[in-house]
């Protein structure tokens, strides 16, 4: 419950509004794939935010922060030098040991891309262990596009990388739609495949019910789930997701866990 203060090394704006903060972390800051910290803006308050960095990465720990609210706007104010208390990390990741050998599909709405960011590092760093590589990226518009160069570099590895934007702007070549266009048969081998999932809930909703038509297994489909997590240890209940707690059981869960509570609007 004690968060550790942390310096900020770098302050990277990704577009208006976003920005990953690069933290000195002595040593090496161990962390699975799809595990969050608790950020503490000092005189502001905390806020969950997902670790985007390299697993491999020492030395430094690194989060993509919108500000949408009092905390996060805290701490997307910060400057290199200052300071912030981290708690974590917590939570359970995403399970790529069971993408060994087999197929990994990676479909991501908006900012939904920062917790896959680890994910991609891996595949890029240990690209042997898997068949192919897929990426669905979608986002409002291509202004919004998360990570932009990165993107390059991961297409450059072997990796497929498909993006989409809901409008286009002057001068956008690429695809217009939502992200379950970009879906097709023949991407992937489907009886391999494991498919990881992050967004809003309406796009992970739509995305698995389209993995399943190509012929995804419903147990090889995971979700990130973000509901109302407020203290990260499972003690305070906000982030109840009916028998879960997002914070300790999640926020990564299979499809079957939680596909009939994401009919329940959150309150």
């Amino acid at each position: 419950m004690v968060p550790r203060v942390l310096r900020v090394r770098e302050c990277i704006e990704e577009m208006e509004g976003v920005v990953t903060l690069v933290l000195e972390a002595p040593g090496h800051f161990a962390f699975e794939p799809g595990q969050f910290n608790m950020l503490y803006a000092f005189g502001a308050g905390e806020v969950p935010i997902s670790i985007t960095g390299d697993p491999t990465e020492s030395g430094v720990v690194r989060h993509t922060v919108r500000s949408v609210g009092q905390v996060s706007h805290a701490l997307t104010r910060l400057r290199p030098g200052m300071e912030l208390g981290v708690r974590g990390p917590f939570g359970r990741g995403w399970p790529l040991e069971r993408a060994e050998g087999g197929d990994l599909v990676l479909a991501a709405g908006g900012l939904g891309l920062a917790p896959l960011r680890p994910v991609l590092r891996q595949a890029m760093a240990q690209r042997s262990r898997f068949g192919r590589v897929v990426l669905y990226y979608g986002t409002r518009s291509p202004e919004t596009l998360l990570y932009r160069e990165e993107l390059a570099q991961w297409q450059g590895a072997d990796i497929e990388v498909q993006v989409t934007v809901d409008r286009a702007t002057p001068g956008w070549q690429g695809h217009v739609g939502v992200v379950t266009d970009l879906m097709q048969p023949g991407h992937f081998d489907p009886g391999s495949a494991l498919a990881l999932l992050c967004g809003p809930e309406v796009m992970m909703r739509f995305s698995a019910l389209r993995l399943q038509e190509l012929g995804v297994a419903t147990g090889c489909i995971h979700l990130s789930m973000e509901r109302n997590m407020h203290c990260g240890v499972g003690l305070c209940g906000h982030c109840q997701f009916g028998p879960k707690l997002v914070c300790q059981d999640g926020p990564v869960f299979p499809l079957e866990e939680v596909e009939p509570l994401m009919k329940i609007r959150e309150l």
